[in-house]
């Protein structure tokens, strides 16, 4: 090789060197930033020029033309980016699982600086203290004043359930915007990296990584299937059906019912719009949700990934009541926390408040027999019925029910029931006293064996019986349950996650001590080459200067 040539292998030196030592210190600058991937300098030799061919010897006589610099590339791994984002999106599902419950214990232990047990309790000694005398009208008086306190305190509890509900709603629409425009943010960087990698000079690394944190944020909101085209284009599936692709990126809508306001996320490209009004309606969006919630929730079948599913299985898709809890209808809400605790509220609402009633209301029939009068023993004159002491403020369920002879016990959900104005105003109306002067200690002892009788179970999968005393302490218990079992739960996903964040971390991540050693590895590099070519150059000088 020429001398002249020896100073170009010199210079393949330096320069690859140089671009080594850049690389060095972008990753030193960038070791703190989150999301950075750690760059590696790829090295190759350059083409060989072959000076002689020898069938004889053992090889070419060559000579080499020096080092290359072919590219700057991330040092990532595949598997641990798919496992984390996959636990991620698991930990996101059982955190907002977390937080459901944790919200409906605020909701039941503290209400205005006053639990609901307490107003139970009051209720339940009042029955007391009018089983001791049911004739005396100061126990009348506080009876029906705790039942009055009873249904305030139950429709605040109920309504903050409800309001609740819409809280999640308002999360999954949250979600839902943040979803879309991560997807368009990744559509444009695909477009971004495309134009720079194209001309294959260098990679954009700097955003591919904030690609892959996109996708990292992404991943907690639902389950993702990424791949990746010959291009370097990712392709994102969310729940198996194309989200981002090349040059495009589709959208997640949001159906509002038009009854409660709850939204359901649906694929846009997938929901023919109505051919009457131009929009998407409940029939038109079938078949285009984004999730299936008839899917039992399970981690064998990674039904349980993604903070906005866990949001929508935790909502719901209604209001609940007691008639949700009839075994043909449980399935239906039994994943969800907060419509299963509503029913099972409202259920004991409903059987405190209709027990109540009808044992006023077996009290006269027995008094008069099978034929009522218009007016008397506790009957009230104005309707010529017997006295309830909590009335309803819209009788839907029961017109819709005539054919049942207990219809009227149909409209006494939560929200619907009121106390007798009547009695409100004037207890002594109840009186317990028969027209024959006898004192009907029957009616209220039946009142207090109404509490102690334990005739009542929680939901269709619950078998032991229990009184309405302990039905709120044992939902109390169900509650306290199922938030320890989600609170370990998302403990340990969240020591999983946190485990494949640190071995994922020891391979794109930043370290300053082997940034320090390649730098030194590559100034010495360096100042071998620049060494080299001043040895080159001191020998061109020579030979020139001798001849």
């Amino acid at each position: 090789m020429s001398l002249f040539g020896s100073l170009y292998v010199g210079n393949s030196g330096l320069t690859t060197s140089q671009n080594a030592l850049n690389t060095v210190a972008h990753n030193m600058v960038n070791v703190d930033t989150q999301g950075y991937t750690r760059q590696q300098v790829s090295l190759a030799t350059k083409f060989y020029n072959t000076i002689s061919k020898s069938g004889s010897a053992v090889s070419y006589q060559q000579v080499g033309l020096g080092v290359s610099f072919t590219e700057v590339r991330q040092i990532r791994d595949y598997f641990l980016d798919k496992s984390y984002r996959k636990e991620s999106g698991r930990s996101g599902f059982y955190d907002m699982s977390c937080d459901a419950i944790e919200e409906i214990e605020k909701i039941f232990q503290e209400l205005d600086g006053k639990s609901f047990a307490a107003t139970l309790n009051n209720l339940w000694e009042s029955v007391q203290e009018l089983s001791k005398d049911p004739s005396n009208t100061v126990n009348q008086g506080i009876f029906i004043q705790r039942c009055s306190e009873f249904v305030t305190r139950s429709q605040a509890v109920y309504q903050d359930l409800s309001d609740y509900q819409d809280d999640l709603n308002f999360q999954v629409k949250q979600k839902v915007d943040k979803i879309n425009s991560i997807g368009k943010e990744i559509r444009s960087l695909n477009e971004e990296i495309l134009k720079i990698e194209s001309a294959q000079v260098e990679h954009a690394n700097d955003l591919r990584d904030q690609r892959n944190k996109l996708i990292d944020e992404l991943s907690e909101y639902a389950s993702l299937n990424i791949n990746t085209d010959i291009d370097g284009n990712y392709i994102i599936q969310i729940e198996g059906v194309d989200f981002v692709t090349v040059g495009d990126s589709k959208e997640i809508g949001l159906y509002q019912d038009p009854v409660n306001g709850f939204y359901t996320p649906y694929w846009v490209q997938l929901a023919p719009k109505d051919p009457i009004t131009g929009m998407v309606s409940e029939t038109t969006i079938k078949g285009a949700e984004v999730f299936d919630l008839n899917m039992p929730i399970s981690t064998e079948l990674n039904t349980d990934i993604g903070a906005l599913k866990s949001a929508l299985v935790a909502r719901g898709d209604r209001r609940t009541t007691y008639e949700d809890l009839d075994p043909s209808k449980y399935d239906s809400i039994k994943d969800s926390v907060v419509m299963n605790i509503m029913a099972e509220f409202d259920q004991l609402v409903h059987d405190i408040t209709t027990g109540i009633n009808d044992t006023i209301v077996s009290a006269a029939k027995d008094y008069y027999g099978g034929t009522l009068p218009t007016s008397g023993y506790l009957i009230d004159s104005a309707t010529g019925e017997p006295y309830k002491i909590f009335d309803v403020a819209s009788n839907e369920n029961s017109i819709n029910h005539a054919a049942d002879p207990e219809a009227w016990k149909y409209d006494y959900v939560t929200p619907n029931i009121m106390i007798n104005a009547k009695l409100k105003q004037s207890p002594s109306l109840l009186g317990f006293i028969r027209p024959d002067g006898i004192v009907d200690q029957g009616c209220a002892d039946n009142l207090k064996k109404l509490f102690t009788e334990e005739e009542h179970t929680l939901n269709p999968e619950v078998k032991t019986k229990t009184s309405l005393r302990d039905y709120y302490n044992n939902l109390i218990s169900q509650v306290a349950n199922t938030g320890s079992v989600m609170r370990g739960i998302s403990a340990n996903q969240e020591i999983t996650v946190t485990n494949i964040s640190a071995s994922r971390e020891q391979i794109l991540g930043v370290s300053s001590d082997e940034e320090l050693s390649n730098m030194i590895m590559f100034q010495n590099a360096f100042n071998a080459s620049s060494r080299y070519i001043n040895t080159v150059s001191e020998m061109m000088e020579h030979l020139i200067n001798s001849l």
